[in-house]
């Protein structure tokens, strides 16, 4: 994968991007993600069949951060600028969490640049104690750490992710900065976290499903996050699929975190491939 940055409007914005060969796709990561969130998924053959760029999105990253501006709005008119500067006038988008639900509202409000969706681990609603789950994750924010080794020892340790794969901990790394004698920092900042995950409690989200018409693939990890459930449950991922126009529900090994990475990244790969082919076929 290549790392590159594009000057969009007043932002600096991080992407990598694989061989250019096949349809291309576009990934988004989670909330306090990274564009590495989706190395498991190269790892496990993504890039043998289709052209991934894989981006960070505002204030995650080595995308550039602003002090507000967290909006859908704002992500979504970082991501047309991006396609735009590429000179890419439709393309199959995708992502995971944050970014599926992104996904959602690009599709409803700029429909003629996609053509299928591949949403991970996202729907209508989440788990009615989504924001409890999210805590461990989110605690992360704004602490310095003694050194990497220390921020990936905790990052093994944590519930969501059991089981550990090795493939994680590119993830991790473009997770944090140096910030001079061996400490590091997460690069997300909670405040933007907060503003993101609050303007998309505001959305209409049903509003927007109902409107996509573009073949779109749900991928579920099923498996437990944090106080003993999925993020996901089962039944939120059907009901948003029951709401697509021409929505596919595939489900994969692991829970919302480790389904990127080992058995259920292969699983995902593999769904992926042979929706996308499917598709173009009809």
């Amino acid at each position: 994968m290549i790392s590159k940055f594009l000057q969009i409007g007043q932002l600096n914005l991080h992407c990598l991007e694989g061989p250019q060969h096949g349809p291309t796709l576009l990934l988004m990561h989670g909330l306090t993600a990274n564009a590495h969130a989706f190395d498991g998924l190269i790892d496990a053959g993504l890039t043998r069949f289709c052209h991934l760029i894989s981006v960070d999105l505002r204030g995650r990253g080595l995308s550039d951060a602003h002090d507000s501006e967290y909006s859908m709005a704002e992500h979504a008119k970082d991501i047309i600028g991006l396609m735009d500067a590429l000179h890419i006038p439709q393309i199959i988008l995708g992502g995971h969490s944050f970014g599926a639900l992104l996904s959602f509202y690009l599709a409803a409000h700029f429909p003629e640049r996609f053509s299928k969706l591949i949403l991970m681990d996202a729907g209508l609603s989440m788990h009615p104690n989504t924001k409890e789950m999210l805590a461990p994750t989110l605690s992360r924010l704004e602490q310095t750490y003694p050194s990497f080794d220390f921020y990936l020892d905790k990052a093994r340790k944590a519930p969501y992710n059991n089981p550990w794969y090795t493939e994680m901990e590119s993830y991790y790394r473009a997770d944090v900065k140096d910030v001079g004698n061996g400490h590091v920092q997460p690069r997300s900042q909670l405040m933007h976290m907060i503003e993101a995950v609050t303007g998309a409690l505001g959305e209409p989200w049903k509003e927007y499903i109902t409107k996509i018409e573009h073949p779109a693939l749900l991928l579920h990890g099923p498996e437990d996050y944090t106080l003993g459930a999925p993020l996901l449950p089962k039944e939120n991922a059907l009901e948003t699929v029951a709401l697509l126009k021409k929505g596919t529900y595939v489900q994969v090994p692991g829970n919302h975190q480790t389904m990127l990475y080992g058995p259920g990244a292969k699983s995902i790969v593999a769904a992926i491939q042979h929706f996308i082919e499917k598709e173009s076929s009809n």
